[in-house]
C-alpha cells in the first residue's frame, strides 16, 4: 500500500519500536489507499517523554492532526478497556479518550495508540471559565455515581488496580520494607529514621482511617486515577460543553475522594469550595450525599498521604539495590511534602486534628 507522502519517514531514526505498523495504521485511519496528501511533521507533547506526539498532515486538501502514544501492552489494554468497554457500559463513552485505533509492535515491546486530536481545549486551572470547570466536575461526578457498586468493578480492579485503603496499607508496608533495608550512611541515617517514624504513625492510624473510609467514603467506584487538570478537556459542541478525560493509565477502583482530591489540588485554594459545590450538587441529583467538610478533608488527607508514601518506595529501593545517588535527594523532597501538606479545603479544623474530628 502506497503511503501518504513523507509518512515513511515518521519518527525515522528515533529508535522507536513498531514504526512500520504505526505508519500502516495511520494510512488506514487517514483514508487508506485512496488518501492523497503529505505528512507535515510532528511535535513532542511531553518534553520529558519520547512517547507522545502530535502529527500534522494535509490529506485530500484538508489539514488533519492526530495524537500517537506509545504504551506498554498492559497499560494499552487498560486504556482500551476504559474507552471501549467500561465507560460505554455506564453510558459514558463520550467522556473517554477519543481512541481512533491501536497497533502492536510484533515483538510485543509496545502498543501504539492513535487518538483524534482534541485541540487546545485542555482545562487550565489558572484561566478556565467557571462554566468549563462546572462541565468537567459534573462529568466526573456522573462517572463516580454511575459506577458506584457497578458489576464491572471486579474487572476494573483486575486490569487496573485498587486505590482505596488496600493501596494505603500496601504502600506503608512496602516503604517500611525498603527503608529498613537501606544501610544509610551517617549523613542520611536521620532522614531514614524520620521517614520510618512517619510511617509508623501512619501504620498506627490505619484502623481509624479504615473506619473513616468505610463509614464516610461512599461506595467504591471507578477512578480515573490521575485526575490532573491536564488530563481534562472541555470542548464546545452543538449540545453545549462536553468534558473528556484522557490518559487512563492509572484507572482503578476506590473511593471518590481519591480522584476529587487530585482534581481540587490543581486549583487555587480560593476556588476549591465552589468547585466542590458543583460536584456536591451533581451527586445529589443522582441520589447521593457528600460528607461534611472536615470529613472530606480527612478523606482527602488519606488519599494524599497514600500517594506521598508511594513515592518513598521507589527511591528507597534504588538506594538498596543500586546505591543511586539521586535517591536521597528524592526522599528529602518527599519528606518535605509531608511537612508542607495542608487541608485540601479551607477549614476551621486545625490540620493535625482533621482526622480525629472526622472520626
Amino acid at each position: 500500500m502506497a503511503l501518504i507522502d513523507g509518512l515513511d519517514q515518521l519518527l525515522a531514526g528515533s529508535g522507536q519500536p513498531g514504526l512500520p505498523e504505526l505508519r500502516g495504521l495511520l494510512q488506514e485511519l487517514l483514508g487508506g489507499p485512496a488518501a492523497k496528501g503529505s505528512f507535515l511533521g510532528h511535535s513532542q507533547l511531553k518534553p520529558q517523554s519520547t512517547r507522545v506526539f502530535r502529527l500534522r498532515f494535509a490529506v485530500n486538501g484538508h489539514p488533519d492532526t492526530l495524537i500517537v502514544k506509545r504504551l506498554s501492552p498492559a497499560i494499552a489494554h487498560r486504556n482500551e478497556l476504559a474507552a471501549k468497554r467500561w465507560l460505554p457500559a455506564a453510558g459514558l463513552g463520550s467522556i473517554g479518550p477519543p481512541l481512533a485505533g491501536s497497533v502492536a509492535d510484533p515483538t510485543g515491546a509496545c502498543v501504539w495508540h492513535v487518538y483524534n486530536d482534541l485541540g487546545p481545549h485542555g482545562l487550565d486551572p489558572q484561566r478556565a471559565a467557571p462554566e468549563a470547570v462546572r462541565a468537567a466536575v459534573e462529568q466526573i461526578a456522573r462517572m463516580h455515581t454511575r459506577f458506584a457498586r457497578h458489576p464491572l468493578l471486579g474487572e476494573v480492579r483486575l486490569h487496573g488496580g485498587d486505590l482505596g485503603m488496600q493501596f494505603f496499607r500496601a504502600n506503608v508496608k512496602d516503604a517500611v520494607y525498603a527503608l529498613d533495608a537501606w544501610e544509610a550512611g551517617a549523613s542520611d541515617e536521620a532522614l531514614r529514621l524520620r521517614l520510618l517514624q512517619r510511617l509508623d504513625a501512619l501504620r498506627r492510624d490505619l484502623p481509624e482511617r479504615e473506619r473513616l473510609v468505610e463509614d464516610s467514603g461512599g461506595a467504591e467506584t471507578l477512578l480515573h486515577g490521575d485526575l490532573w487538570a491536564m488530563n481534562v478537556f472541555v470542548i464546545e459542541t452543538k449540545d453545549g460543553l462536553q468534558a473528556r478525560l484522557i490518559d487512563w493509565d492509572h484507572v482503578a477502583v476506590g473511593p471518590f475522594s481519591y480522584d476529587l482530591s487530585t482534581f481540587l489540588l490543581r486549583f487555587p485554594v480560593d476556588q476549591r469550595q465552589s468547585i466542590l459545590e458543583f460536584y456536591r450538587k451533581e451527586v445529589e441529583t443522582q441520589g447521593s450525599r457528600l460528607p461534611e467538610q472536615d470529613t472530606l478533608n480527612a478523606l482527602f488527607q488519606t488519599a494524599e498521604y497514600a500517594r506521598i508514601v508511594n513515592r518513598i518506595i521507589w527511591p528507597a529501593i534504588a538506594l538498596v539495590m543500586d546505591h543511586a545517588e539521586w535517591a536521597t535527594e528524592a526522599l528529602t523532597e518527599v519528606e518535605g511534602w509531608f511537612d508542607q501538606f495542608k487541608p485540601v479545603l479551607p477549614s476551621p479544623v486545625p490540620p493535625e486534628r482533621t482526622l480525629e474530628r472526622a472520626g
